[in-house]
């Protein structure tokens, strides 16, 4: 591919040069999860794995809450759990038991190494929430933007394979936030790849849309109305892939960008909000 092909694709996935105020939004995140961590009940830190990343931060929500998983962005080579606390009491408050993991950053590792670490997470999840107040037969996931791609990969996982004590069913639902969920285009990006380092073989075995559809549970996919054509094309990408019985849902949500998206996600009244309450208490 060429240069120019090349440029476009930095055009249309770099969010940080597409939102010229984002270094804000990441400061604004920051700062409002320092808060969340203050002022709400949680447990940080809790090792699902023995790698030095593999820990997960819970915000519990009573006995028997249904549980949302949340996956942090950052296209698998950037942030932290810390840095999206402020998800955790927008959801608790709703009755939600929310669970914020980490994972290992490229370059250090790859993106389908990252896929098996959320898989641990979401597995030790289903084992273990019980002991904080949630409901390990209602499990949600989500994320937004690398997160929304890893939230899809849990949709697809096949449980029973990792563990056959796992409920095949094990994820009820989920929502892509900004997701990309073929990563083909990604291992052509200029300003992506050298981290990533990404693979034919990995964006086959990597990339949601194209894998075979769950025989279980429903995905939603939404993504920003100001966020590039390739995010709003990743967006429809599920649904085309999966069919509608799968992924009935897939929106823009108007005036959002890449960041501000985060915002719908959790306000009470958001449209994100609504969505992913309804399916988490369905």
């Amino acid at each position: 591919m060429g240069s120019d092909h090349g440029a476009w694709l930095d055009r249309m996935y770099n969010n940080r040069g597409l939102v010229p105020d984002y270094a804000q939004h990441l400061q604004r995140w920051a700062d409002t999860s320092v808060a969340a961590r203050r002022e709400h009940a949680c447990e940080l830190d809790v090792a699902y794995g023995e790698g030095p990343k593999e820990k997960l931060d819970v915000f519990p929500a009573g006995e028997g809450a249904p549980v949302l998983v949340y996956i942090h962005g950052g296209y698998w080579r950037a942030l932290d759990k810390s840095d999206q606390s402020f998800v955790g009491p927008a959801f608790a408050r709703q009755g939600v038991c929310v669970v914020i993991p980490n994972y290992e950053l490229c370059p250090a590792t790859t993106v389908p190494a990252i896929v098996l670490q959320m898989v641990q997470a979401v597995a030790w999840t289903a084992r273990n929430i019980h002991r904080f107040g949630g409901d390990p037969s209602r499990i949600v996931v989500t994320g937004h933007s690398a997160g929304g791609h890893l939230a899809a990969m849990m949709a697809a996982c096949r449980w029973s394979d990792v563990d056959a004590g796992l409920d095949p069913a094990l994820v009820k639902g989920a929502i892509s936030i900004s997701g990309v969920h073929d990563l083909e285009p990604i291992m052509h990006t200029p300003f992506l790849q050298p981290d990533l380092r990404l693979t034919p073989e990995h964006v086959a075995l990597a990339s949601p849309a194209r894998l075979p559809a769950p025989s279980h549970g429903r995905l939603y996919a939404l993504a920003g109305g100001e966020e590039s054509d390739e995010f709003h094309r990743q967006c429809q990408l599920m649904q085309q892939a999966w069919g509608r019985e799968r992924v009935p849902v897939t929106e823009l949500v108007p005036g959002m960008n890449h960041f501000t998206v985060l915002d719908d996600f959790i306000a009470p009244d958001g449209r994100l909000h609504q969505l992913t309450l309804d399916l988490v208490k369905a």
